[in-house]
């Protein structure tokens, strides 16, 4: 007998070191940022925190809308949604989720220094019933309104006020709180410990309220700039997983013994936009005018770009080249619609003559080097073509953090920029309204060159009520076509999302490049 519950005892401290063995190490080429999840409308930075802070409904492996802290909503009337939320969640320091948290949190996502205030542009009130029913009121009949918070992670109002920070710090302003280093929410993970650009280690929770699906004991990210160093730490097993993969080392990974390659089409547009709001611009050697200002100077500057030669050479075959702000998988999109003006450097040359700039003309373009698939090779790309038609662009190329704070609300302090879009609620409205609508302090957030037309603003507004499937498409097409013509913006491609992992990982790839933990598992 005791040489069976001796066996029983090894067998059972075997298992625990197998389980305590799940440690998952992973990599990127930039780090998080914040540990704030309202501070920046950033894929990574929202994916990361994601895992940490969750929001009152959440999406599934297939990107379908499921119940994560509301068990269940509905409509008590058109302009007010109701939330009954789960109850017995706990944040993971144990304290009690309520209305509380959630009245605090939306307030706080809307309220000063928040990049997430888009997200709630047709929302006026936001109101407790009861400790675990919360109704959120919009101005009028907002039917996408449950797809508009799935990325709103909820935070503790206790925690943020015993803190010091019941209200987000202002990333343009290099301001920092404790919630920037610091998190604290009802995830599946908790942070154990934070370096900055360096590494980040996170635990599971174990007050989470759902089931865990994932086998990991620990996970550790860890920021490596350099692509080639990051692809020799996978491949000699100092990382498990690399979340940015250098398209050039793809094949060279995917032909590495115990490697895989996971690829897929990402929801993501890149594109291009020009300060098209001041009399004068920024970054310039025009003095008293803004060629941008001219539609015949951004056409020259589209049609003198050769995106198929950026596709080939630049992103190896990984990319869809595109003519519309939004691609595949976006609800509202139409092939029918996706067509560029033609690669012309003649024509270029022409419109700017015709425009008055027969000599071309100066400008700066800010691009980041660590956050798109190969962005400053692409942004380097488009320096040289535009500069066969005399248009001489200096290339401002620089990490996120210093990129994001210099293009985006409220310093806007761009005149030529490369730049990626998401919509967070997959469907066409929220490009329209973030991109391409005019600025208002709520519309438009992210619409860096001022781009402005009033038709576009009324067709956005009945877009954003529609409930005609037909009705609605029609006026998604009418939206689009005006953006084209106006060349408002000059889209570029949608990249491919390129993950690289040992083969004894298992994971889930959703299209907008999000990354959650909590469907990874090491081992069999």
């Amino acid at each position: 007998m005791k040489k069976l519950l001796a066996a029983a005892l090894l067998a059972t401290s075997a298992l625990t070191g197998i389980a305590q063995a799940n440690v998952f190490r992973w990599a990127n080429d930039g780090d998080v940022n914040s540990l704030d999840p309202y501070t920046r409308s950033e894929t990574f930075l929202l994916s990361f925190n994601a895992n940490i802070y969750e929001p009152l409904v959440r999406r599934d492996r297939q990107l379908r809308v499921e119940a994560a802290l509301a068990e269940r909503w509905e409509l008590v009337n058109p302009t007010t949604w109701r939330f009954h939320l789960r109850r017995n969640v706990k944040f993971s320091d144990g304290s009690p989720f309520t209305a509380d948290d959630v009245v605090f949190s939306i307030a706080r996502a809307r309220g000063p220094g928040s990049n997430m205030t888009g997200n709630f542009a047709s929302v006026t009130a936001v109101n407790k019933v009861d400790d675990f029913t919360v109704d959120i009121v919009t101005e009028r009949p907002n039917p996408i309104l449950v797809e508009e918070i799935t990325n709103i992670g909820i935070m503790s109002r206790a925690w943020s006020e015993r803190n010091g920070a019941q209200r987000v710090a202002d990333l343009t302003s290099r301001e920092e709180n404790f919630a920037t280093r610091n998190a604290m929410g009802t995830g599946p993970f908790m942070v154990q410990s934070r370096e900055p650009d360096r590494r980040t280690v996170l635990v599971p929770n174990p007050n989470w309220w759902d089931t865990p699906t994932h086998n990991l004991t620990r996970v550790e990210f860890n920021v490596i700039a350099n692509d080639a160093t990051r692809v020799a730490a996978l491949l000699s097993g100092e990382v498990d997983m690399v979340y940015t993969v250098p398209p050039q080392d793809v094949d060279r990974i995917s032909r590495a013994p115990n490697m895989r390659v996971i690829q897929s089409a990402e929801l993501r547009t890149i594109y291009l936009g020009m300060d098209q709001m001041r009399a004068e611009l920024l970054k310039s050697d025009v003095r008293g005018r803004n060629p941008f200002q001219d539609v015949r100077v951004r056409r020259a500057v589209y049609q003198a770009i050769d995106m198929q030669a950026i596709h080939t050479r630049v992103m190896r075959g990984q990319s869809r080249v595109t003519g519309q702000l939004m691609g595949p998988g976006v609800n509202g999109f139409l092939e029918a619609n996706d067509q560029r003006l033609p690669y012309d450097p003649a024509a270029s040359r022409a419109l700017l003559t015709e425009a008055g700039y027969p000599n071309g003309f100066g400008v700066t373009m800010d691009c980041p080097n660590d956050r798109y698939v190969n962005d400053e090779a692409v942004c380097t790309a488009i320096v040289a073509m535009l500069a066969r038609v005399g248009v001489r662009v200096t290339l401002a190329a620089q990490t996120r953090v210093r990129f994001f704070a210099e293009v985006n609300a409220p310093r806007y302090n761009t005149s030529f920029y490369l730049l990626g879009w998401t919509p967070n609620t997959y469907d066409a409205h929220n490009v329209l309204f973030s991109l391409a609508g005019t600025r208002n302090g709520a519309r438009g957030v992210f619409n860096n060159g001022g781009y402005s037309n009033p038709r576009l603003d009324a067709l956005i507004d009945q877009i954003a009520v529609e409930t005609d499937p037909a009705q609605r498409q029609a006026q998604i097409t009418q939206a689009t076509r005006m953006i084209q013509e106006d060349v408002g913006y000059i889209p570029l491609h949608q990249q491919q999302i390129v993950w690289a992992a040992r083969s004894n990982v298992t994971l889930v790839q959703p299209a907008d490049n999000y990354f959650p933990l909590r469907f990874v598992r090491i081992g069999n």
